[in-house]
């Protein structure tokens, strides 16, 4: 008979994370991410809970990460711990061990519950070369469509769906030498991302996107219905 593995104890804390993907490291996947938050706890001295059975690992939960080469201020990570620390102390030494461009913004004590079910919609900022009255005609056309089909290659294969239904609002402004697209985008199933967005502009529009639009997540967490605003997942009740 095998032996059967240690019980872990269960955390005695969990830590809410905030962190940002900026610059050149915006490049970085999820895949690449993982590997080098789970250095910078180590390297950090953070004493994480594990998990129990043959191959115990850290406790450590990912929420909806933004797609690879997407710019973000509003990552999300939730921590467990064998011992109670303090948030901003926790904050100063990942700061300290994670590279320049992967960067903690806030941590937080979570008061229980799931985080990724707080994550219901994000605020973009879709930067394009297009002119601002294209952009804007782009933007009117796209609001006007009861649904804009757009394609994508999954792991599954080729998926065709609707983009228009996952926008809560879109509006453009001039920026620099081109514009900046507003977006607020419901998360669900299938997963809109602001790059099928922008392939729906170009669709319905001719929205000129570029070859390499900077994409941008500004916040996720709650979304309200009315104002179609995103809270912020570590403070929801502010």
């Amino acid at each position: 008979m095998r032996e059967q593995p240690e019980q872990q104890a269960p955390p005695v804390q969990r830590l809410r994370i905030r962190y940002a993907k900026r610059g050149r490291l915006r490049f970085t996947s999820h895949r690449d991410f993982s590997r080098a938050f789970e250095r910078a706890i180590f390297r950090a001295r953070v004493p994480m809970a594990y998990s129990s059975g043959f191959n115990p690992h850290p406790r450590i939960s990912y929420a909806n990460a933004a797609p690879t080469g997407s710019a973000s201020e509003a990552e999300y990570v939730e921590i467990g711990l064998a011992q109670v620390l303090d948030p901003a102390a926790v904050a100063t030494a990942l700061e300290e061990a994670l590279p320049d461009g992967l960067d903690v913004v806030e941590v937080a004590e979570s008061p229980g519950g799931s985080l990724a079910d707080l994550l219901e919609a994000s605020h973009w900022q879709l930067d394009v070369p297009a002119n601002p009255v294209s952009a804007e005609a782009a933007v009117a056309a796209f609001l006007q469509a009861e649904s804009v089909t757009v394609e994508r290659m999954t792991k599954k294969g080729l998926r065709e769906f609707d983009c228009r239904g996952a926008v809560v609002a879109l509006s453009a402004v001039p920026h620099g030498d081109g514009s900046r697209l507003d977006l607020v985008l419901r998360h669900g199933v299938p997963a809109v991302r602001p790059d099928d967005v922008l392939t729906g502009l170009r669709a319905v529009g001719g929205l000129e996107t570029g070859p390499a639009p900077l994409l941008t997540r500004v916040s996720q967490g709650p979304l309200d219905p009315e104002s179609g605003t995103v809270g912020d997942p570590l403070h929801p009740s502010v």
